[in-house]
């Protein structure tokens, strides 16, 4: 099932926006301040998120980089009154897949909503994966090996999604690095790559499945499935 979470402290909106966004197979929770947001982040992960950017509470970004930085497949669409270029591309910039100035039509705002839960494939992501001795539900951030559950750091997470997203090949240093620190960091030590992949294998005990291919990257190997 999807779960919208709609962030918007206008009560009238907020309302307009559940109603048409409920349907079949979705579920749609409501809040109107960054802390209420907060806590439903906390019982598990969201399908898409629709955000205000102006809250009581603050600024609806704050919640966005948080968002992105432990969920980052999970879309979200912003929400403002804000519409100069500057704002647009700030939001976008902080990892927003979209953004849609007030007022708008709820047709379009429908649609737009349709897309991104198409595009980022909501429904498969929700299936665990599950490779020889090793289960990962990264929509839950469950991990099981050998049937006990593992606690993984978020960098450890994003490790192991883009290994296993792209087993059987060899991903390179240097993509590995892009696509696990995405904080904007300017510099991050080379060490701190391979700092991580040993902690993952420690904790996963994948020695054997964590392949490391000298002077290239690293490899999640296919055994059986």
């Amino acid at each position: 099932m999807e779960t919208i979470l709609i962030v918007e402290d206008d009560k009238a909106l907020n309302q307009g926006l559940c109603k048409a966004l409920k349907g079949e197979g979705r579920k749609v929770i409501s809040c109107g301040d960054l802390k209420s947001a907060g806590s439903q982040l906390l019982c598990g992960a969201m399908s898409l998120v629709l955000l205000d950017v102006n809250l009581p509470d603050g600024s609806g970004l704050a919640l966005l980089r948080q968002i992105k930085e432990e969920t980052p497949q999970t879309p979200v669409i912003l929400l403002t009154a804000n519409d100069t270029d500057v704002d647009m591309v700030d939001g976008l910039e902080r990892g927003a897949d979209d953004y849609i100035t007030k007022p708008f039509s709820l047709a379009v705002l429908r649609a737009r909503v349709n897309t991104q839960l198409r595009k980022h494939g909501i429904r498969d992501r929700e299936k665990a994966v599950c490779l020889q001795s090793f289960t990962f539900d990264f929509a839950n951030m469950r991990f099981l090996a050998k049937g006990k559950a593992v606690e993984l750091s978020k960098t450890e997470q994003k490790l192991l999604r883009v290994l296993v997203e792209n087993r059987g090949t060899v991903v390179s240093r240097e993509t590995l690095m892009d696509r696990v620190w995405t904080d904007g960091a300017e510099y991050v030590d080379e060490n701190a790559l391979s700092v991580a992949v040993k902690r993952l294998r420690d904790k996963l005990g994948a020695q054997e499945a964590i392949k490391t291919v000298y002077g290239i990257g690293y490899s999640w190997v296919i055994t059986d499935e």
